[in-house]
């Protein structure tokens, strides 16, 4: 079957590559160099000599220049792996990008690779560029952690970089959540899609269909909308004639027959218009302050309700309960207890 073919079997690694496979080494020498910042000057010089026990053994050679602020890896005559210095080259680009040096020696496993994706010229504004940032990092990077578990892949970020350790499927998956976040697409969205393809991942019968219907289809919302003026202008339909000329000043007057009044016509239609004015102004005031006078609706009276025959107090109980009160004193005995004590005395004075 060609499905059983192109599959890869559980469990299956793909052997170590030895000195047998290349005796006879390699026959230039190649070596890289990467800058560091001033700040990982000291935990460089205190890890060093563990960097270079771990390519001593395979035959690579490590210096590292304070001077310069540089880091350099060679090959020697007694190498025989061709690849190992491409995985040097990343071991000392993920030092110099902050990375442990506990993490960064799992690069020179044959199926561990990384991948440092660069972050810094995806947004342009600095502001919305570190919040982007902090919300791929999220709460106590928990959002990171998460993206951890899910792809398997140590993810770092640092400065203008993310630097990311593990499997080359992992790896593809951290890319893209990396690069979606600079979008402004939130990663809980592909940590949910990621979680929901490693359930299905699990069974068997899926592997070779469409996932396509099991995962989730994210709608964009626009939530931060612009604002809408208080003044809208309203485009008039364009017309090629022009605008018809406004009337003067005169063309009105002679419109209403004010232009043929003489002059002491027109000032008393003034006087009157301002009388007007100021008679409407003055009511206006005078109904404002008759406003205060004007006494509060009261609510109704509520009227008490009568009391039920059931619950009528019984006088004569109540007085008979009094009396008896008065002829018992506070402590004393009743006229029966009394009785019984006076039989019980003499009983014990006949005895003795």
């Amino acid at each position: 079957d060609e499905s059983e073919l192109l599959t890869v079997p559980d469990g299956w690694k793909e052997p170590a590559f030895s000195k047998e496979d290349n005796p006879r080494g390699l026959l230039e020498e190649s070596s890289f160099a990467t800058l560091f910042p001033k700040y990982r000057e000291a935990y460089l010089k205190e890890c060093w000599p563990l960097v270079q026990k771990a390519l001593n053994e395979h035959h690579v050679n490590a210096t590292l220049d304070l001077i310069e602020g540089s880091m350099t890896v060679c090959t020697t005559k007694k190498t025989f792996d061709p690849y190992i210095i491409i995985r040097a080259r990343d071991l000392i680009k993920l030092l110099a990008r902050s990375v442990s040096f506990e993490q960064a020696v799992r690069i020179l496993q044959d199926d561990v690779a990384c991948d440092i994706i660069k972050i810094g010229s995806l947004v342009r504004n600095k502001e919305r560029f570190v919040k982007r940032r902090q919300r791929l990092i999220g709460p106590k990077g928990s959002t990171l952690k998460a993206l951890e578990l899910l792809t398997n892949c140590y993810i770092m970020v640092q400065g203008n970089t993310v630097s990311a350790i593990g499997p080359f499927s992992g790896l593809k998956e951290v890319r893209k959540v990396v690069l979606d976040t600079m979008k402004n697409i939130h990663p809980i969205y592909n940590i949910k899609t990621l979680m929901i393809k490693r359930e299905l991942a699990k069974d068997s019968e899926l592997r070779s269909q469409s996932w396509e219907r099991f995962l989730p289809q994210f709608k964009h919302k626009n939530v931060n909308k612009r604002k809408e003026p208080k003044k809208k202008t309203v485009k008039k339909e364009y017309t090629p004639f022009p605008p018809p000329q406004p009337e003067s000043q005169i063309d009105k007057e002679l419109a209403s027959g004010e232009y043929f009044l003489k002059a002491s016509q027109k000032k008393r239609q003034k006087m009157e218009a301002i009388k007007a004015k100021q008679a409407e102004a003055l009511s206006k005031r005078q109904e404002e302050r008759n406003k205060a006078f004007i006494p509060p609706k009261e609510k109704p009276v509520v009227k008490p309700k009568q009391a039920s025959t059931e619950n009528k107090i019984d006088v004569a109980a109540i007085k008979e309960k009094v009396k008896k009160a008065k002829n018992k004193k506070l402590g004393a005995l009743s006229a029966e207890e009394v009785k019984l004590k006076m039989e019980a005395d003499e009983k014990k004075k006949k005895k003795k």
